[in-house]
C-alpha cells in the first residue's frame, strides 16, 4: 500500500526513491569493504614509504573510502530532502482522498457514525506523530537498511559460508517475535482510537476562542486539562504494556544475539592469529559483523513504519465503503423544478444507527407546494429529523417520502438537494469572505453579484454588510487579519441570505430552523413583517418555538412523540383547543401584563415587537 502511495506522486519520484534505496543498501557495505582495504595496506605503506607501490594503493585505497564515506554522509540529507517533498505531495494526496471519501456519500449518517470516525482518525494519523505520507520514504529507508545488512552477510558469508547464514537466520527468526509486539501494539493504540480521538478533543478545547470564554468565567481549566491527562493515560495504557513486553523480548533474544556475536568473533579472531586471513579481511569482517545487525534488528524506523503502514487500510476502506455508501443513496429520475404539487410523508419511520427508540413513528405529513407548513413540538420531538429526511441526508427506516407522486428515493439525491434551500439551526459559519458565506446558498452561481445583494436585502442583512469595513469581501473571523467577528443575530441574516440566494437559483423548497432564535426583538419584528415575502411562492418549512412566527404560515403540524399530532391552520388549531393551543397560550401568558385579569386570550397574539430573545 504504501509502495502504491508513491506512486500517486509521479513515476519519476518512485524512481529516485528507488535509487536512494539501492544506495543506501550499497554503499554502507562498500564503505566498510574499503576502510578495510585502507587498514590493510597501512602496514606496507609503514614500512616502504608513501613513494612506494604500497604507499600508492594506500592514498588510492584512502581516497575511494573518503569518496565512498562522503557519498554515505549524503544519504541523510537526500533522505530528509526526498521525505519533505514526497511528504507535502502524500499529505495533500492522502487529505484529498479522505476529504474525497466523506464528502462522498449524499447522506451524513457515516459522519454520525463513531466507528468511521475512528477510522477516518487513524487515516489521518492524528492519534500519534506517525503519518500516512511518511510512509513510502520510510518504507524505503527500512529496506535499504534491510539490503545493507544483507550484503553484510554475504560478505561474512565469503570468509565462513556457514557464519553469513547463521547470522541472517538469527536476525530472521529473532525478528517474528519483536515485530509481533510492535503489530500487536500498532492494533492496541487504534482499538482505542475513540479515547484517543476524545483525549484529543479536550487538548484542542483548551486552545479554543469559543470555549475559552466558558472555561475561565466556570473555571474549569484545571478539569479540561485532567480530563485529557485521563483520557490519554487510559488510551495509552495498553501501548506501554506492549512496550514492557517488548523490552522484555529485547531481553532474551539480545542474549541469544551475544552468545552468536561473541562466537564469530572469535572464530575471525582465530583465523587471523593463525594467518588464516590477513590484516584487511579481519578488518572488513568484524565491519561486516557490526553492519548485519540491520538485517533484522527493530529500529525507531521500523516502529514507525507500522504506524504508518497501519493507516493505510482505513484510507483505501473508508474510500471503498464510503463508496458504496453512496451508491445506497440512489436514485436517478431529475428533480430541477420539484415539486409543483405536494411532499408527502407516508408512514415514515427514522431510527438514528444504534440507537434504540425511533425518533420518528409512522408518521404521515403533508406539504402542499407553494405554501408554508410550521412544525412545532417540544425539543426532542423529530422536527430536525425531518427536515434531515427532507433533506435527503438520511432515508427513512421504513416507510416512504413522495415529490408529487414519486419517490424521493428514485431521484438523484444530488440534484434533490439542489432543490432544498436550509436555514439549520446550527447553520455553518464559514470563516471566509462575507460574499462567499452568502454565495455558497448556489456556488455555481457565486459571480452573480446582483443576486447576492438581492439575497442579501431580503433577508434584512444590508445593515450588516453596511459596516463591513471591505465590504462583501471582508473575512467573518476575527482570527484572520482584516476579519471581523459577527454577532449570533448577524450570522443568522448572513445564513438565511445564502437560503434565500439558494431559491432565487432554482431550489424549490425552503426551510427555516428556529429562523430568529438568535434575533432581538427588533430584528424578530421586521423578519415577521418580511415573512410573507420571503415565503412567498416557495414551498416552507418553518420549525420555531416563536408562535408569533408560526402563525403565519398556512398550516401548521404539531409533532409528538415522533407522530404529527394535530394539523391544520392556526386559527382551527386554536379552536379546538388540543396541545397546540395549550402551547400557544402557555407563551402568550408569558408576555401578560403582571395583572392575572390582563392575560391576552388564545387569540390574541404576542406582540412582535415584546417578544424576548429565548434559546431554542
Amino acid at each position: 500500500m504504501a509502495i502504491r502511495l508513491l506512486l500517486d506522486t509521479g513515476k519519476g519520484w518512485a524512481g529516485v526513491v528507488a535509487l536512494w534505496t539501492l544506495a543506501s543498501a550499497v554503499l554502507p557495505a562498500l564503505t566498510l569493504v574499503a576502510m578495510g582495504a585502507v587498514v590493510g595496506r597501512v602496514p606496507g605503506a609503514a614500512e616502504h614509504g608513501l613513494g612506494s607501490p604500497d604507499g600508492h594503493r594506500l592514498v588510492v585505497a584512502l581516497v575511494i573510502a573518503g569518496a565512498l564515506f562522503a557519498a554515505t554522509l549524503l544519504l541523510g540529507p537526500v533522505q530528509t530532502g526526498l521525505s519533505t517533498v514526497i511528504k507535502a505531495r502524500l499529505t495533500f494526496t492522502v487529505k484529498r482522498r479522505l476529504m474525497g471519501a466523506v464528502s462522498g456519500p449524499v447522506g451524513i449518517a457515516h459522519l454520525e457514525d463513531p466507528a468511521v470516525l475512528d477510522r477516518l482518525a487513524r487515516a489521518q494519523g492524528t492519534l500519534i506523530s506517525y503519518y500516512p505520507g511518511d510512509a513510502p520514504v520510510t518504507l524505503a529507508g527500512v529496506i535499504g537498511t534491510r539490503l545493507a545488512g544483507l550484503a553484510a552477510c554475504a560478505v561474512l558469508a565469503t570468509f565462513r559460508w556457514w557464519l553469513g547464514l547463521a547470522v541472517l537466520v538469527l536476525w530472521l527468526v529473532a525478528r517474528r517475535p519483536l515485530r509481533r509486539v510492535i503489530l500487536d501494539q500498532v492494533r492496541s493504540f487504534g482499538g482505542n482510537a475513540e479515547i484517543m480521538r476524545r483525549a484529543f478533543y479536550f487538548m484542542h478545547l483548551a486552545g479554543r476562542p469559543e470555549a475559552a470564554k466558558e472555561i475561565r468565567v466556570f473555571g474549569v481549566g484545571g478539569w479540561v486539562v485532567e480530563q485529557f491527562r485521563t483520557n490519554w493515560l487510559t488510551g495509552m495504557a495498553a501501548s506501554w504494556r506492549n512496550l514492557a513486553r517488548l523490552h522484555r523480548v529485547v531481553l532474551v533474544l539480545g542474549w541469544a544475539v551475544l552468545v552468536l556475536y561473541l562466537g564469530a568473533c572469535w572464530v575471525i579472531g582465530a583465523a587471523a592469529l593463525h594467518h588464516q586471513i590477513s590484516l584487511q579481511e579481519l578488518t572488513v569482517m568484524l565491519l561486516m559483523l557490526v553492519l548485519s545487525t540491520s538485517v533484522g534488528t527493530i529500529t525507531f524506523a521500523d516502529i514507525g513504519l507500522e504506524f504508518m503502514v497501519s493507516s493505510l487500510p482505513d484510507l483505501h476502506g473508508l474510500e471503498a465503503d464510503l463508496g458504496a455508501g453512496a451508491a445506497a443513496l440512489d436514485g436517478a429520475q431529475p428533480a430541477a423544478g420539484l415539486p409543483t404539487k405536494e411532499v408527502r410523508f407516508e408512514g415514515v419511520t427514522f431510527r438514528y444507527p444504534g440507537a434504540g427508540d425511533p425518533v420518528l413513528r409512522q408518521l404521515d405529513l403533508h406539504l402542499e407546494a407553494g405554501r408554508s407548513t410550521a412544525v412545532v413540538g417540544v425539543n426532542g420531538a423529530g422536527k430536525t429529523t425531518l427536515v434531515k429526511l427532507l433533506s435527503r441526508l438520511h432515508d427513512p427506516t421504513s416507510g416512504r417520502i413522495t415529490v408529487d407522486g414519486v419517490p424521493l428515493s428514485s431521484l438523484d439525491p444530488r440534484a434533490w438537494q439542489r432543490q432544498v434551500a436550509v436555514v439549520f439551526q446550527d447553520f455553518a459559519r464559514y470563516p471566509l469572505s462575507f460574499r462567499d458565506n452568502v454565495g455558497f446558498g448556489a456556488h455555481q452561481h457565486a459571480d452573480d453579484r446582483d443576486g447576492i445583494q438581492r439575497a442579501v436585502a431580503r433577508a434584512g442583512a444590508g445593515t450588516v454588510l453596511a459596516e463591513l469595513s471591505d465590504g462583501d469581501t471582508t473575512v467573518l473571523s476575527a482570527q484572520y487579519d482584516g476579519g471581523v467577528d459577527l454577532s449570533g443575530g448577524q450570522w443568522q441574516r448572513v445564513a438565511l441570505a445564502r437560503a434565500l440566494f439558494a431559491v432565487q437559483h432554482g431550489a424549490r423548497i425552503l426551510v427555516l430552523d428556529e429562523p430568529t432564535a438568535w434575533l432581538d426583538a427588533r430584528g424578530e419584528a421586521e423578519f415577521f413583517d418580511r415573512f410573507l415575502e420571503i415565503t412567498k411562492g416557495v414551498t416552507t418549512v418553518v420549525i420555531s418555538h416563536r408562535f408569533s412566527t408560526v402563525r403565519r404560515a398556512d398550516q401548521v403540524c404539531v409533532l409528538e412523540d415522533g407522530r404529527v399530532a394535530e394539523q391544520g391552520s392556526h386559527d382551527e388549531l386554536v379552536e379546538r383547543g388540543g396541545t397546540y393551543a395549550s402551547m400557544f397560550r402557555l407563551q402568550a401568558m408569558r408576555f401578560a401584563d403582571d395583572d392575572p385579569s390582563s392575560v391576552r386570550s388564545a387569540d390574541d397574539e404576542p406582540s412582535a415587537g415584546a417578544v424576548e430573545e429565548e434559546p431554542s
